[in-house]
């Protein structure tokens, strides 16, 4: 019976683990395992726990007639601390330091472990924002904007600075960039719906044109912006051009050094 148990926690886990945020039915895993609904129930309460003490998620269940549980990504503030902190550490080399006040971090966002923490951390900032969808552009904000969408358990739609055919119909929007240039991004018209909530993620931000280019784009579709995240965030300028926004690293430049701490967390 033990050995039997063990194997269903660890089936379940997996199960939850691999759909995050997706409502699963109790009533089907119990006919799944050939149990009552009561066990699974109970199943469930180790896992959360086990899950809670890990610090990057918990069970969320729905007690409601048809009765379901999901595994919603969720760290906590010591978990976040602790991995941007080794993150902010590594990106610390002063090799990776580039001219203009730039920072080599491709080979960290593109590796899939790194990419899937960053994607949990930053859906974590905004748990209760209820998005219908991430928006991204492209190319190097699309690694933690995917991972954010999949343990938020949306769709990504990306923003592209070239209008592709395979893309279909698309809408395109001009935005000023910070040295006075203007720049035009696009997205396919099937990748938003009317009235949406988006949540914008992205890789950097300096001035903030390229996340205030995203706000437009949102615009066109009457879409509700509820939460704008940046992986690296630069102190300065100080004034952006998008009203809000929350980083997971900072990156400061003072007296000619430059530093990644990690973001504080906001209340």
């Amino acid at each position: 019976m033990r050995g039997q148990r063990t194997e269903r926690l660890v089936r379940l886990a997996a199960k939850f683990m691999l759909t995050p945020s997706k409502l699963v039915s109790l009533t089907d895993l119990a006919g799944k395992f050939n149990v009552s609904k009561t066990v699974i129930s109970d199943d469930v309460e180790v896992i959360n726990s086990a899950m809670t003490a890990e610090g990057f998620g918990q069970m969320q269940v729905d007690r409601g007639r048809s009765g379901g549980a999901r595994f919603i990504p969720l760290c906590t503030g010591e978990y976040r601390t602790k991995m941007l902190q080794g993150i902010a550490e590594t990106l610390a080399d002063k090799d990776r330091y580039l001219p203009g006040g730039l920072i080599y971090y491709s080979d960290l966002i593109f590796n899939p472990e790194i990419a899937l923490s960053l994607g949990y951390a930053m859906s974590s900032l905004f748990a209760g924002s209820r998005p219908d969808v991430i928006m991204t552009s492209e190319v190097k904000g699309i690694p933690i904007a995917m991972f954010a969408a999949y343990a938020m358990g949306v769709p990504l739609a990306v923003c592209r600075f070239r209008n592709r055919p395979s893309d279909g119909s698309a809408v395109g929007v001009h935005y000023p960039t910070a040295n006075g240039d203007v720049k035009t991004m696009y997205i396919g018209t099937r990748q938003l719906r009317r009235g949406c909530r988006v949540l914008v993620v992205d890789d950097f931000m300096r001035g903030g044109s390229t996340a205030a280019g995203m706000l437009l784009m949102a615009k066109q579709f009457d879409a509700e912006v509820v939460g704008m995240g940046i992986f690296i965030a630069s102190e300065e300028p100080e004034n952006k051009a998008v009203p809000a926004y929350r980083s997971l690293l900072t990156l400061s430049h003072r007296d000619g050094k430059a530093t990644l701490f990690v973001t504080p967390e906001k209340n």
